[in-house]
């Protein structure tokens, strides 16, 4: 096919990338053709043009200036495209013939850290790894700030796990390997995650360890497959983070390094550099932390609020008083991942305890930790060499208070000293910057005014010549002005042009005769002087070899900065820590949170608790707290009844975030707190359906039952709100009734469950079941929610006053009393029922002890039963009746 040369080099590089909308460098715009342009035009809202390109004709194209191609790469990459970004490797001028173009990055979803992102989250990749039988590497990557880290998932609910993972980690872009089309739906079940697929080669052992190559690891990395020693069995070292060990993960050939050398491979290829800021992989075991699985996160509003997604209304919003993305992440983290260790627990809250009594302390840190820039983004800048100068001065002004924050930690202990020890030395690094980079610099590199005067002897030398040639011109346009007596005559500049001498057509007459013409306008004419060209090249000669010293100086300075990465983060990650410890105690004193006690006990006791979201919501002095009590022996089991809007869901869930809260090193919303420590806090709360995969709402509450009924241990607490109302009365008390017993005889976990079904509350009898009820004020105009919750049980739910509340018709309401009159007549027929079963007993069994089903029934303390249970036992007893009576007339009839 003949194609114009540029056209045969954008399709020759466009084969290579065939899924990528391909930005192609020319000039001063990246061009998109063929299906990229009609693809890309749209989203980007530029228009469709087109050109000739030889055999093919004219075709479609778009194009966006280079120096604002972040902002639409940006919506390309939120829109789920990838963009091959396609440079020019050389000069224009200095080509011969078409200019040399190549792939620099390929920017993904994933990849993407340009545009403004939210700076309290991260922006993960991830890559999932099966490993037969079940099991799962799980690696996560930020390019952005540098984190990368691996996990596995093995034996039962492996797959289960996983999932909760991705939720967590809420990626936005996932690698698998090709053909694992059943993983992608999982992964985008989890999160809005772009899919891509990697060949299955990447993810075998071979190819981890070559891809792995040279990484460090950090954390306790799991045997590998052949069961030969540990990760790094090539000499690890000590290293001096949280005591964790470091070495070479190219022996690693388990399920997280196949994820992690696979995401490593992509990064490679799709970012073209190496990332020095991404040379540590972290090991972490998701068990050793508190585990939340998804639904729960959801229920209880943790970092996504279930209205619309955003942080607004959600545990975080609450907490998060950071001043830098550093520990807005930290946070977020924090919050994502509560501790287990009760010892891990009250080092974390010593700390926040200090910072809440040391006021001044605590307002110095966040005074100086507003002036600190995110340096863990900066660092990412660094390493992909996209740093401008004035990056370079945001990261010196940033480890400048940064090395104040230290300072002002020299009297701290425990925790907060510890973290202090972590900040690097970085002095040399803001004595570069401030000898090298000048202290106002544009923002372009190629323009010159990066260097500080006095750093380089070459660059004030040619900033003297630039300086006195166009000291020349300014006073070259008074002295024409004087010689030819034009007094309108200007001396101006052009790229095309150059310098000029510019005369009116009225003036013309006065011309000297040394003036050489270069341009005629509508109302004037251009003029040029052997003296003025000569001038105009020492200037533009000098101003040429200067802006490119100028641009070497700094590359050369922004390589010597790159080298000290590795401080740079360790300071980044200890000011995130230190930001995310004066949140908790800002939060602390703002709330009027308490210290809680957490310990290994198994015991909850919350004194005067309240709901940290619903209290900001209602301001201080609106929320009504309440008391909770929970232990391991008498009182497992809390049965809570009461009506619809009392409060019973914003109890138990203030119950869970006040433990979660505990145990991620947070004062709590309550005037006492015991905590022991639970490992895992499961919900089943609200009610909504998942027709995507088919299932109702009550196929949806019967899957988090049963995955609350097989995950928790004794050491968990679960919250249950109305389990069983998606279905019929009985069908749903049987199952509520149940799921109490099962939990009560089998796990022992502490459990605060809530429910319209008042004949569960007979359960009080089983050991470890107690109840709980939310006070209401009737009189004859109305009820009063009094969102206190007491000992004892509700004999009804008040549904029909709640839907006068919410102003239903009335003679909707009238109907409602009329049906329901009928249906308590009915019920109260039933209650006798039970009864009447001690008189048949009596009258026609007087010798119940001859048969064992009669005897069973005899025993039971009918005065207890439940409407169900009486009505079951009536039918149980009429069959065994009818049974004996035949068996005696065969007796009568065999003698």
């Amino acid at each position: 096919m003949n194609l114009t040369p540029m056209m045969k080099q954008y399709m020759e590089i466009k084969k290579e990338y065939p899924d990528a909308i391909l930005f192609f460098h020319l000039g001063d715009f990246y061009e998109m053709f063929l299906e990229d342009a009609q693809k890309a035009a749209p989203v980007l809202e530029v228009t469709l043009t087109s050109r000739d390109a030889g055999k093919l004709g004219r075709i479609p194209m778009c194009g966006v200036p280079c120096h604002s191609a972040a902002g639409y790469i940006a919506r390309l990459v939120n829109n789920g495209f990838k963009v091959a970004i396609c440079e020019q490797l050389e000069e224009t001028a200095k080509a011969k013939g078409l200019v040399k173009r190549g792939i620099t990055r390929v920017v993904t979803p994933g990849t993407f850290f340009e545009g403004p992102p939210d700076q309290s989250r991260n922006n993960y990749v991830i890559c999932v790894a099966p490993a037969g039988a079940g099991s799962y590497g799980l690696a996560a990557a930020d390019v952005g700030t540098g984190d990368f880290m691996a996990t596995e998932f093995c034996g039962p609910g492996a797959r289960e796990r996983l999932y909760d993972e991705v939720f967590r980690l809420q990626p936005s872009e996932a690698v698998l390997p090709e053909g694992a089309k059943e993983l992608a739906g999982l992964i985008k079940a989890a999160a809005p995650a772009v899919i891509g697929f990697y060949p299955e080669a990447c993810f075998q052992a071979a190819r981890t360890g070559e891809a792995l190559a040279g990484y460090r690891k950090k954390g306790d990395w799991p045997r590998t497959q052949t069961g030969i020693g540990r990760c790094g069995g090539n000499g690890d070292e000590e290293e001096r983070n949280g005591g964790r060990r470091s070495g070479d993960l190219s022996s690693e050939c388990g399920a997280a390094a196949a994820a992690a050398g696979a995401l490593a491979a992509y990064l490679k290829e799709t970012q073209k550099r190496d990332l020095a800021h991404m040379k540590v992989v972290s090991f972490y075991t998701p068990g050793g932390f508190m585990l939340l699985d998804a639904a729960t996160r959801r229920n209880l509003e943790l970092t996504r609020s279930l209205q619309d997604g955003g942080r607004r209304g959600t545990l975080l919003e609450v907490l998060d008083y950071t001043c830098t993305g550093m520990g807005g992440r930290r946070l977020r983290n924090w919050l994502e991942q509560p501790l287990l260790s009760p010892a891990a627990i009250e080092r974390r809250l010593a700390a926040v305890a200090a910072l809440v009594e040391d006021q001044a302390l605590r307002e110095e840190l966040r005074s100086g930790l507003k002036k600190v820039g995110d340096l863990e983004r900066l660092a990412g800048r660094l390493a992909y060499g996209m740093a401008n100068a004035r990056d370079l001065l945001a990261l010196k002004h940033s480890l400048r208070e940064a090395a104040r924050l230290e300072e002002a930690l020299a009297r701290a202990e425990g925790l907060l000293q510890e973290v202090r020890e972590r900040f690097a030395d970085l002095a040399d690094v803001v004595a570069l910057i401030e000898r090298a980079i000048a202290p106002e610099p544009p923002v372009a590199l190629n323009e010159g005014g990066l260097i500080r005067d006095g750093y380089s002897a070459e660059v004030d030398r040619l900033r003297a010549v630039r300086r006195d040639g166009r000291g020349f011109i300014a006073g070259l346009e008074v002295k024409e002005r004087e010689r030819t007596g034009i007094k309108s005559l200007k001396v101006g500049y052009n790229r095309v042009f150059g310098y000029y001498i510019e005369v009116t057509k009225a003036n013309l007459s006065l011309v000297p005769a040394d003036y050489q013409r270069r341009q005629t306008l509508a109302y004037a004419e251009r003029f040029v002087t052997p003296e003025l060209k000569d001038y105009e090249e020492m200037i533009l000669g000098a101003e040429e070899r200067l802006n490119a010293l100028e641009y070497e100086l700094f590359a050369a300075v922004r390589e010597e900065v790159t080298g000290a990465i590795d401080r740079i983060l360790r300071t980044a990650r200890a000011a995130g820590e230190i930001d995310a410890l004066q949140s908790l105690a800002t939060a602390a004193v703002k709330g009027n949170y308490r210290r809680p006690q957490v310990n290994a006990g198994g015991a909850i006791l919350i004194k005067e608790g309240r709901h940290p979201v619903v209290e900001r919501f209602l301001g201080p002095g609106g929320f009504v707290p309440n008391d909770a009590a929970l232990d391991g022996d008498a009182q497992r089991v809390a049965v809570i009844t009461g009506p619809n809007m009392a409060g019973k869901s914003t109890y138990m869930r203030q119950v869970a975030l006040i433990v979660l809260m505990a145990q991620m090193g947070s004062f709590v919303p309550a005037a006492e707190a015991i905590i022991g420590v639970v490992d895992r806090i499961f919900t089943r709360v609200g009610a909504g359906d998942n027709l995507t995969s088919g299932e109702s709402t009550f196929m949806v509450e019967m899957n988090e039952c049963r995955t609350i009924l097989s995950g928790a241990t004794r050491r968990s607490l679960i919250v249950m709100d109305e389990v069983g109302r998606g279905t019929s009365t009985y069908d749903g008390m049987s199952i509520a009734r149940a799921i109490i017993e099962y939990i009560t005889t089998h796990i022992g976990a502490k459990t605060l469950f809530s429910t319209h079904y008042h004949e569960l509350t007979d359960l009080d009898r089983m050991g470890g079941v107690f109840n709980l009820t939310v006070a209401v004020r009737e009189d004859p105009t109305g009820i009063a929610f009094l969102y206190r919750v007491l000992p004892g049980k509700a004999d009804k739910s008040y549904g029909i006053q709640v839907a006068e509340l919410a102003g239903l018709p009335p003679e909707v309401l009238e109907r409602a009393r009329e049906v329901l009159a009928e249906l308590e007549a009915q019920h109260s027929m039933k209650l006798s029922a039970g009864q009447r079963v001690r008189a048949m007993q009596l009258e026609m069994f007087p010798r119940r002890d001859e048969h064992l089903v009669i005897r069973k029934i005899a025993e039971i303390e009918v005065e207890k039963l439940t409407p169900l249970e009486a009505l079951n036992l009536l039918a149980d007893f009429k069959a065994a009746v009818s049974g004996t009576r035949q068996r005696r007339r065969g007796t009568r009839g065999g003698r």
